[in-house]
């Protein structure tokens, strides 16, 4: 499939997705999104491919917002619907991959894009990386789950904080309060993803997404998290990787994962 506003490309079981609009320092407007729910949908589907990297084109920015020219002059009610079809299309959709997703954060992450990066599962930042949610100098607030991402992450105050004073945090400081997992430098910063995306490919993609979707029940209305860990862990014992994976350790070999 063709994309106008994403690249694709595959190292191996890892696949690179970078958003490409540098002129427009890759903000997000509803092309881009829907061919982020296409490529990741894509992705999922595709059983060689266990590790997915989410970059942005250039050295100036990962996504440096939404892009307001496109609802500047929305009502309300397309507001709201502008809000839930985002939800539902991309950052969602990033969150509950089963397929694990890693953002690779260089330069600004903000609005939209610091969203974005804190719907993956996990984040690594060049040292050049800003990040930040700068809609209430806008007149309105993050739309795209910033505020119940940010405070899962770095806890209600420095997520109110971030929120209301619509400032920008450096890498460091973003490292120091949990917002990202490691600060490297903008050359090595993919290199940095890949050898991560290696490590998790090696693993049981069945487990993995089992983890993933145990982590992610804690966070949900109504769901009790140990029961669905439970569970999760319960199915892993029907799969093709547990049995192989069990098998392997007591053969004092190297597992080898079909994510069956």
């Amino acid at each position: 499939m063709s994309y106008e506003n994403i690249l694709i490309e595959n190292r191996g079981s890892i696949r690179q997705i970078t958003i490409n609009r540098p002129s427009q320092l890759n903000a997000l407007n509803k092309a881009t999104i829907e061919e982020l729910n296409q490529a990741i949908e894509a992705a999922e589907d595709d059983k060689a491919i266990r590790v997915i990297i989410l970059t942005g084109a250039g050295e100036k920015a990962f996504v440096a917002g939404a892009d307001i020219k496109e609802f500047a002059n929305f009502s309300i009610e397309e507001g709201k619907l502008l809000s839930a079809e985002g939800h539902t299309k991309l950052f969602n959709l990033v969150e509950n991959s089963s397929t694990p997703v890693i953002a690779a954060v260089n330069g600004f992450a903000l609005g939209g894009g610091l969203e974005l990066a804190m719907s993956c599962h996990f984040r690594i930042a060049s040292d050049n990386a800003k990040l930040g949610l700068p809609e209430v100098s806008l007149g309105v607030i993050p739309g795209y789950g910033g505020t119940q991402r940010l405070p899962q992450l770095v806890g209600k105050g420095k997520a109110n904080e971030m929120i209301m004073t619509a400032g920008m945090i450096d890498a460091a400081e973003a490292k120091s309060w949990g917002l990202v997992n490691d600060v490297v430098s903008q050359e090595e910063l993919i290199a940095t993803c890949d050898k991560i995306a290696e490590k998790i490919a090696k693993n049981s993609p069945r487990a993995i997404s089992a983890a993933i979707a145990a982590v992610n029940a804690q966070y949900k209305d109504g769901v009790d998290g140990f029961k669905a860990e439970i569970s999760e862990f319960g199915k892993c014992f029907g799969t093709a990787d547990f049995k192989e994976g069990t098998t392997a350790f007591m053969e004092k070999r190297k597992p080898t994962f079909t994510g069956e």
